[in-house]
């Protein structure tokens, strides 16, 4: 190894008047105008206003969420020879309680037969399925032999479609 090299005296006192590097100010991250802030508050304002709508929908289909969970046990029972007859009696009723939880008790009650499907069909928004037609107008009150696997399993997608998708007026 080489001996370091000496540097002058003019280099030497140089070099010990140096000073470190003048670092600026953090920039801060607050705005700097009133603008800003209140963008910001109408952006808050505004989630918060998504947030409580949101809520307020959910809330609003908490009747159709139970009922799926109900059709979810009817269709369980369904596919027991045993236990068909009690489900297809339980659809029914079921079709008709979620009806009731989201219109008035005077226009539900009453509905029977014709005007029972008719109501239906026109809050599907659109034609109900074939079998959940049938059903309605007179399958429920027949033997529960009357109904197949398959024809269970589309009356029983049908009352899902009709449950996850009927309209209701505000």
């Amino acid at each position: 190894m080489e001996p370091a090299a000496k540097l002058d005296p003019i280099t030497e006192a140089a070099l010990r008047s140096l000073k470190d590097i003048a670092v600026p100010q953090p920039v801060s991250w607050m705005p700097q105008t009133w603008g800003w802030g209140a963008l910001a508050a109408i952006a808050i304002a505004a989630l918060l206003l998504c947030a409580a709508l949101f809520y307020r929908r959910w809330r609003r289909n908490a009747y159709r969420r139970e009922a799926l969970r109900l059709l979810d046990e009817i269709a369980d029972d369904f596919r027991s020879p045993q236990t068909r007859e009690q489900a297809i009696t339980r659809l029914g009723e079921l079709l008709k309680r979620t009806a009731l939880a989201a219109w008035p008790r005077q226009t539900i009650a009453a509905a029977s037969g014709n005007d029972w499907v008719s109501f239906v069909s026109a809050h599907q928004g659109g034609e109900i399925g074939t079998s959940l037609k049938s059903y309605l107008d007179d399958l429920e009150y027949q033997a529960p032999t009357a109904l197949n696997v398959e024809a269970g399993d589309n009356l029983l997608r049908d009352a899902r479609h009709w449950i996850e998708r009927h309209h209701v007026s505000a």
